[in-house]
């Protein structure tokens, strides 16, 4: 399986690791620490030495409550990072779920968008959806996302039931949606949305149920990257992992990326990258020396 993006066609047999940008201040993570283009254009360097395989670079912080920010602002935050990125040599995607956000990074050649709104924002000024910018653009990949309610409701009122096969039936009709637009299904990556308006348990039931989540023979991205429902099932309280103590989060992040992978994903969206590369290296390491399916009747039949 290959994900078509502008510039890059990912190779997706082994998995891939997005790298997080956060031009924000107020990011539940590391919000601050890369504000700054040059901050944020550092960061990119060394995620990429780090082993990256894709930069996300978003301006608007999606966690619970977070106050939305203008199109100018957040324009002024990516932009000057974009253009720096696309010179980097991998794939550069932009968080945003704003469609003049989203033309102006495909503008720059940034190659993914990657929408937590999946492409069905209507509050564009202009009239425009993303989903006309994304039709619209001969090669971009697209990354659509299953959120319930929006940010600053979501986990007020979390989803209710069984959250697999609404997930499911939710990431099937956007798939369709831009398959009718003329989109090809190889632009295509679909993402569960993790913590976004689910509770922990159900986070968990999508990640050991990922191949029930999501319509088959599609790209799948998960984010599991210092999320609260890690913090709930390792002990750590909740204040602590919205803090700024990355210790405390970064092995239960690598070790949820890694089990994510285990369970079908290809792509994972996470902060630390040189762990998880390396983690990711040693499941590979493993998986390399499991006997393949066929090896047992090969060796029965032999007299």
């Amino acid at each position: 399986m290959h994900w078509q993006t502008t510039r890059f066609s990912l190779d997706l047999s082994r998995p891939r690791v997005m790298g997080i940008v956060n031009v924000t201040p107020d990011s539940f993570s590391d919000g601050g620490q890369h504000a700054t283009s040059q901050a944020a254009m550092a960061h990119c360097e060394a995620l990429i030495k780090d082993g990256a395989d894709i930069l996300d670079i978003g301006g608007e912080s999606t966690r619970p409550g977070a106050p939305p920010v203008s199109q100018e602002d957040e324009l002024a935050r990516v932009l000057p990072v974009i253009r720096h990125a696309v010179t980097l040599g991998v794939p550069v995607s932009v968080d945003t779920y704003k469609p003049a956000v989203m033309q102006a990074a495909l503008d720059l050649g940034a190659d993914i968008v990657n929408d937590i709104w999946a492409l069905r924002w209507s509050g564009d000024t202009a009239g425009k959806t993303g989903k006309d910018v994304v039709a619209a653009h001969p090669r971009c990949g697209v990354c659509l996302m299953h959120m319930h309610r929006d940010p600053q409701t979501m986990q007020t009122a979390p989803m209710e039931g069984d959250v697999v096969p609404q997930v499911l039936s939710f990431l099937e009709q956007l798939a369709r949606d831009l398959r009718a637009l003329g989109i090809d299904k190889t632009r295509i990556c679909l993402d569960p949305g993790i913590g976004f308006g689910k509770t922990v348990k159900q986070n968990f039931a999508l990640l050991a149920r990922q191949a029930q989540a999501v319509p088959a023979g599609y790209a799948v991205l998960a984010g599991w990257s210092r999320k609260s429902s890690l913090a709930a099932v390792t002990n750590t309280s909740l204040a602590e992992a919205a803090g700024l103590n990355i210790e405390l989060r970064r092995a239960p992040s690598v070790t949820a990326a890694v089990l994510a992978v285990q369970n079908g994903v290809h792509v994972v969206r996470v902060h630390d990258v040189r762990d998880t590369v390396s983690a990711l290296k040693v499941l590979a390491a493993m998986q390399a020396e499991l006997e393949p399916p066929h090896s047992t009747a090969a060796r029965d039949a032999i007299p």
